[in-house]
């Protein structure tokens, strides 16, 4: 059986494209994790107003700040008047708007750009939900990331770091930028250490199972680090996956266009694939033909 939340708790589960979110009540004022993407922001206002019930929305808590963690921040702000926090190590990159350094060029998405009021650093704790947390560093999908964790009730927030089902594409080590898979191994050897009874991850349901989510992602991490081009083709999906639920309905007869247009895609297959343009179309239809992730009606391609 799944342990309950604390009562202070709520997790708005979200789908794709965006995070979810997590909201923490402390009397009359509350504290949110995570915003979603952009395109969702006014939902995730409204879902946000609906469970504040006239609560102040004091703070705003980034786990790091990719397209779909960040994409409310600048739309909460304005509407609820709340102070965004985040990730002492991306304090430049988003002061600077660095778009190249968030992901969104390269990846061809947005976010609303926002100004922050304060940062968290690895070590530092904080109280929410009547409970005290602890900030941890977690790189490997993102080096600056962030997870929040409470001993006292064994409970981990762990963005992207620790999914039920794996975790979050790890970027750095695709882009040259650092040594992702040691420091997602890394990760995952220290969350394996502390006691973690429920963890609220940034995409899926709550999960209790954390010793089998654990050995999933170790499975997967082991994978990428023996075949390279295979953390590559997966990335490659995810990325076009992402960029066609962002702008369905597309028609089916432009996507291969669509995907020429993907600079992350086309750079990967370059550096790591070296598939002949037709080749690395050819695999994506019959890929997501075979796993649903895609389909087809009448022209139109929709994601699922």
């Amino acid at each position: 059986m799944t342990p309950a939340l604390p009562a202070g708790l709520q997790v708005l589960e979200r789908g794709w494209l965006s995070a979810n979110n997590i909201l923490a009540f402390d009397g009359d004022t509350a504290t949110l994790i995570d915003s979603g993407y952009v395109t969702h922001a006014a939902q995730t206002v409204a879902l946000v107003g609906e469970a504040l019930a006239g609560r102040r929305l004091e703070r705003l808590i980034n786990t790091h700040a990719h397209s779909d963690h960040i994409g409310g921040n600048a739309a909460l702000q304005a509407a609820f008047g709340c102070d965004v926090v985040v990730p002492a190590g991306l304090h430049a990159t988003i002061a600077d708007w660095d778009e190249a350094a968030l992901l969104l060029s390269p990846l061809g998405q947005q976010a609303a750009r926002f100004q922050h009021d304060r940062t968290l650093a690895a070590g530092d704790q904080f109280a929410m939900a009547g409970l005290n947390w602890q900030a941890l560093a977690v790189p490997g999908h993102d080096m600056e990331a962030l997870a929040y964790y409470n001993p006292e009730r064994r409970l981990l927030i762990s963005g992207d770091a620790l999914w039920e089902n794996g975790f979050g594409v790890v970027f750095p080590e695709l882009l040259g930028e650092a040594d992702g898979l040691a420091a997602t191994r890394a990760t995952l050897e220290m969350l394996a250490r502390l006691p973690i009874d429920l963890v609220i991850p940034g995409h899926g349901a709550p999960f209790a199972t954390v010793d089998r989510a654990l050995t999933l992602a170790f499975s997967r991490l082991d994978a990428f680090a023996a075949n390279i081009e295979r953390l590559a083709w997966h990335a490659i999906k995810v990325v076009v996956a992402f960029a066609v639920m962002e702008r369905q309905p597309l028609p089916a007869a432009d996507f291969d266009d669509f995907v020429r247009a993907l600079p992350f895609a086309i750079d990967l297959n370059q550096r790591y694939l070296g598939l002949a343009d037709d080749e690395l179309l050819r695999r994506l239809h019959d890929d997501f033909r075979r796993s649903g992730a895609l389909r087809i009606d009448a022209g139109v391609m929709t994601a699922r």
